[in-house]
């Protein structure tokens, strides 16, 4: 596999693993591929996979005076209308709905929201080719 020129890399505040445990058994064929801890056990650097897709993520030891915004946000063409609802169930426990699970102009079922470490998802059904 050749390393992707750009990835997606998200800092986390301590919740790095949990998320990202979390992302890879919501979507089929995906896989956390390489993790290595600070010595207090969170992430100093680690890599996964979203449907094919490569992310980096870290745990940033100083604090910073910014998070995640919803200006930048993960799409996902989910490819079933159980897949949407069942990533829209776990993903939206304890977030926030930016836009509510329904149909739009754009996607017969569509939702946007930040998730409780505050990454923000759009996901959308597919539609048939």
């Amino acid at each position: 596999m050749t390393k992707p020129k750009i990835s997606t890399f998200l800092m986390f505040t301590g919740q790095a693993e949990e998320a990202m445990k979390l992302y890879t058994t919501l979507f089929e064929g995906s896989a956390i591929q390489h993790v290595h801890h600070n010595e207090d056990g969170t992430i100093m650097h680690a890599t996964f996979n979203i449907k094919g897709q490569s992310f980096m993520c870290i745990d940033s030891q100083p604090v910073h005076a910014f998070t995640f915004t919803p200006s930048i946000s993960l799409y996902v063409n989910c490819d079933t209308e159980e897949e949407i609802d069942r990533v829209f169930e776990t993903l939206s426990r304890d977030g926030q709905i930016l836009m509510p699970l329904g149909a739009y102009p754009f996607s017969e079922k569509f939702v946007w929201l930040n998730d409780k470490y505050g990454v923000s998802w759009q996901l959308s059904l597919a539609r048939p080719e």
